[in-house]
């Protein structure tokens, strides 16, 4: 409130006098002006903060001033006062961005109130975050000392998502450390809950968290199961729930909400083994064996992911579907995307349609080896802002509005997540082992055992075995593997990467939304 100064233009400015004298009080500095003229000669000499305008004023009218002052002061928040309640005169206003909008007459508080709105809202909705964040720090914590379940799990992160993106607002440095200590902790918890459970969940699947090999058919197929009527199938790789939800608004205008949850991403959370556990509705080590020519392992030569649309009509004819009419495009480029575009009014024909984004995923990469990218997506916040960015000007966003156009219906997810690694984890592996770094596979392999989730037997996994010494090692936590040799080299590189493969809750728990276009 200190320093603030008011511009206020009415012709009757004489008469206002008792409510200029109470914002004094309360510490406001009032300017007056009787004329829009004077008010725009006034602002090319003086700085103010915030300006009340009477829409009725001879000379220049309200509305004419209000389109000078933005012009010339786009940042500076107006408030239009006027007598009329004419709709047009309002939809003028609101038209030429006005902050607020006030009927004659107003009372002393009804200015206040407008003026702490718009000064003082984020200042107040920031050490309100903030406060608030303190109260539930202590719950979370003790939380984080019970033995929580699956579903818990699965709340939890959903709670410190939000927490995460509050304080991102509150730009409060000291309260981000400390929910950074405490996600850091979460993790470290959450590490030792999967690699306690995870090989129980696949033997007793009844047990289980929902997981990438039966995501479809607990999100898909009952809404194929519901209607003849076309469904889309979205899965934009690598996209972490915290990005989800700094796009859920943008979807918001078109689409209602349905459904929002979170699911497990299998083991190990890259693209070639849980897209393709989410498309055949199989775990690797079965999707080997049942076909062994579409499997690619990490040591041989080949893409690991060109059988998607075999996997998923397979699927679907084991799941009871086999005469949907499906279509499946995999985007890798604003061309692909576009030509995608033009195509939907045709996708109404097909029953599912499946759509692959991978830019999500590529942007990750991107960030370790381009530094013009490290410099866009130095931290979290500005890793969501680019892709929330991206997302505001892709073909995807343009697809999607098309489809809601046409009231069309969608599943919205992806493979895994990813996070942003931190401490380095020595491990050894011959020539063969695999270069992920959140991740081995390999013979004879040499680890820090307390950093690690390690399966000397992949097939208790269900991951396919190539041989009878090789085992899996999960790095879990904020660590990456990192080789003895050109060990320094290596660390500075790579440290503060976004990477995946091992185990988070950034990497497993990963978002699902059914979602219905507004009619």
């Amino acid at each position: 409130m200190n320093n603030i100064t008011i511009l206020w233009a009415d012709d009757e400015i004489d008469l206002l006098k008792p409510h200029i004298l109470f914002l004094e009080e309360k510490g406001y500095e009032v300017v007056g002006t009787q004329s829009g003229d004077d008010a725009i000669e006034l602002l090319d000499k003086q700085r103010v903060d915030i300006i009340f305008l009477d829409e009725n004023m001879p000379g220049l009218s309200g509305l004419e001033t209000l389109e000078l002052i933005k012009a010339k002061f786009p940042s500076i928040p107006v408030i239009m006062i006027t007598k009329s309640e004419e709709e047009y005169i309002m939809e003028e206003a609101i038209g030429s961005k006005i902050s607020d909008y006030l009927i004659k007459p107003v009372n002393p508080n009804q200015i206040l109130l407008s003026i702490k709105k718009n000064l003082d809202t984020t200042k107040l909705v920031n050490a309100k975050s903030t406060s608030n964040y303190q109260k539930e720090f202590r719950e979370i914590g003790m939380q984080l000392n019970d033995r929580l379940d699956k579903d818990e799990w699965a709340e939890l992160y959903q709670k410190l998502v939000y927490w995460e993106l509050e304080l991102e607002k509150s730009k409060d440095s000291s309260m981000e450390e400390i929910f950074e200590m405490q996600k850091s902790e979460a993790n470290k918890q959450f590490g030792k809950f999967v690699e306690k459970n995870y090989t129980d969940w696949l033997t007793n699947p009844e047990d289980a968290p929902i997981m990438s090999h039966n995501l479809m058919a607990k999100y898909v197929f009952p809404e194929l199961k519901k209607s003849k009527e076309p469904l889309f199938f979205i899965v934009i790789d690598n996209l972490r729930y915290d990005q989800w939800k700094v796009l859920r608004p943008i979807l918001s205008e078109d689409y209602w909400i349905d459904k929002e949850d979170v699911f497990y991403s299998i083991l190990p959370t890259t693209t070639q083994y849980s897209r393709n556990a989410i498309f055949a509705g199989m775990m690797p080590s079965e999707i080997e064996k049942r076909f062994p020519d579409k499997w690619i392992n990490d040591e041989e030569e080949g893409g690991r992911n060109l059988n998607e649309k075999f996997f998923v009509e397979n699927q679907l004819a084991r799941s009871g579907f086999s005469d949907s009419k499906i279509t499946y495009n995999k985007v890798l480029n604003v061309s692909y995307g576009n030509k995608v575009l033009r195509e939907v009014p045709s996708m109404f024909n097909s029953h599912l349609n499946i759509i692959v984004y991978n830019f999500v995923d590529m942007l990750s990469h991107a960030r370790t080896d381009t530094e013009i990218v490290k410099e866009l997506a130095t931290d979290e916040a500005a890793y969501r802002s680019v892709v929330k960015s991206w997302f505001e000007h892709s073909t995807l966003l343009d697809i999607l509005k098309e489809i809601a156009a046409r009231g069309g219906k969608l599943v919205i997810t992806t493979d895994h997540g990813s996070i942003r690694v931190k401490e380095a984890s020595k491990i050894v592996g011959d020539k063969d082992t695999n270069t992920n770094l959140r991740y081995k596979q390999g013979k004879s392999l040499q680890y820090q055992e307390k950093e690690v989730f390690a399966v000397k037997n992949p097939e208790e996994i269900h991951l396919p075995k190539v041989n009878v010494s090789q085992s899996f090692v999960f790095a879990k936590d904020d660590y990456f593997f990192a080789y003895p040799n050109n060990y320094n080299h290596y660390v500075n590189y790579y440290k503060d990467t976004f990477q995946h493969g091992g185990i988070s809750l950034d990497e497993m728990l990963i978002p699902v939304v059914v979602l219905s276009a507004k009619k």
